[in-house]
């Protein structure tokens, strides 16, 4: 690897006074450098926090992840989550993929619409029932996580009800340990270990339930493929359980809080989007943007290559900070203001890397987005009087590569 021989910035937006605003951070070294060194424990990797460069590495095959082919710097992860494509190259990666594909496609997130929307009713029923004495209503704890627990804990992997409440404590603790390694702390290497144990065995009792009980899910619909012998083993199968859980939970959980908080923080965009409803779309895009949910990935050069005028041999490992390239003003004009017009009418700017790019784009990007339609849409349509709380700053949970709130509590106005 030949990035640049001397630092012209440090990349220092992993340290802990930078977590609640990661953004200046990332603009200091976005605007010196193209390509940033950068030592992980005593690994060295370069980040990109720049759009082309970003987009270039996650759409081009000499990029990869490389755990297969054992060339990669970073933990491997297979062995925690052996179904977890996320992190696999072709062919393996297509064929996960493809199975998953099928609980996610337009026609089939479009039939779930009316599900996704009265679960967010129901919630909203409860919680602004008990706003009524205390005010307040928490958009995280009462709207986003048993939102995304009814819609990927209970309609995609069947899990029932009264089991719900412990996945959240289990993908939070799976979520955290995603991070590389060298940035957490031991008790969260072994947290992560622990939950991910017990959320294995639990899939694995639930495979068993389902073998003679199926559902209307896709864990039943997965169970016949593995039972006709095509691709899936069991492992694998307990595996895109868990990072299905992870990914789409926290992905649909982050959004609608950032999303919101981008809302309560820029009252003239609210009021546009409660007077232009069909601003909706291009909002979620915004808040993708602006505030992304997962900040950034992580690369291996699966072939010597070259990016930014750099050099890279097989096996180097890179950081591509999606969530600065969406602050590029190279790319999007007052990259810092929240616009929710920005990606509506016959010219929109540019596709942002919020659900990323090329092989890995989200593969639950259908549902998130829906999930937040109706949430986001049904709280301003419930709500006529929403704000911040004045008393306590928003909280944020530790992970870096998942940007996400602890709470969200709002005033709630009539």
């Amino acid at each position: 690897m030949t990035p640049p021989t001397k630092a012209v910035v440090e990349f220092d937006a992993f340290e802990p006074q930078h977590h609640a605003d990661p953004y200046p951070s990332y603009a200091r070294v976005r605007q010196a450098t193209p390509a940033c060194p950068l030592l992980l424990g005593d690994v060295p990797v370069t980040v990109f926090t720049r759009y082309e460069e970003c987009a270039a590495v996650l759409q081009s095959p000499d990029w990869g992840h490389g755990y297969a082919a054992g060339i990669s710097p970073f933990r491997e992860q297979g062995a925690l989550i052996p179904g977890s494509f996320v992190r696999m190259d072709p062919p393996d990666h297509t064929r996960f993929r493809a199975l998953v594909n099928k609980a996610f496609t337009p026609r089939t997130v479009a039939a779930l619409t009316p599900l996704v929307e009265r679960v967010v009713d129901e919630l909203l029923d409860t919680a602004l029932e008990q706003a009524r004495s205390t005010g307040r209503l928490d958009v995280i704890n009462d709207l986003a996580v048993p939102l995304a627990l009814a819609m990927i804990g209970g309609r995609v992997l069947g899990v029932p009800e009264a089991d719900r409440p412990v996945l959240r404590e289990w993908e939070l603790a799976i979520a955290r340990g995603t991070d590389p390694d060298e940035l957490l702390l031991p008790e969260a290497v072994v947290a992560r270990g622990l939950a991910a144990r017990e959320c294995a065995g639990y899939f694995q009792r639930l495979v068993a339930r389902r073998r003679t009980d199926p559902a209307d899910d896709l864990l039943s619909e997965l169970i016949r493929v593995e039972e006709r012998g095509d691709t899936l083993t069991e492992p694998e199968l307990v595996g895109i359980c868990l990072l299905l859980l992870v990914a789409g939970m926290e992905t649909s959980i982050n959004l609608v809080g950032n999303a919101v908080l981008a809302l309560l923080r820029h009252p003239e965009q609210q009021a546009l989007l409660r007077a232009r409803p069909e601003l909706m779309a291009s909002t979620i895009d915004e808040a993708l943007r602006y505030d992304a949910p997962t900040q950034f990935t992580i690369r291996v050069a699966l072939t010597d290559t070259e990016v930014a005028g750099h050099s890279f041999a097989r096996g180097d490992g890179v950081v591509v900070v999606t969530a600065s390239a969406g602050r590029d003003g190279a790319v999007y004009a007052d990259p810092d203001r929240f616009d929710i017009t920005r990606f509506h009418g016959p010219r929109p700017a540019r596709r942002h890397l919020g659900f990323s790019l090329g092989l890995h784009f989200c593969v639950g990007a259908p549902l998130a987005r829906v999930e937040a339609d109706a949430a986001i849409g049904g709280l301003l349509r419930r709500v006529p009087g929403l704000a911040l709380t004045q008393d306590v700053p928003p909280e944020y949970l530790p992970s870096l590569i998942h940007r996400g709130l602890r709470a969200l509590p709002v005033v709630v106005d009539g």
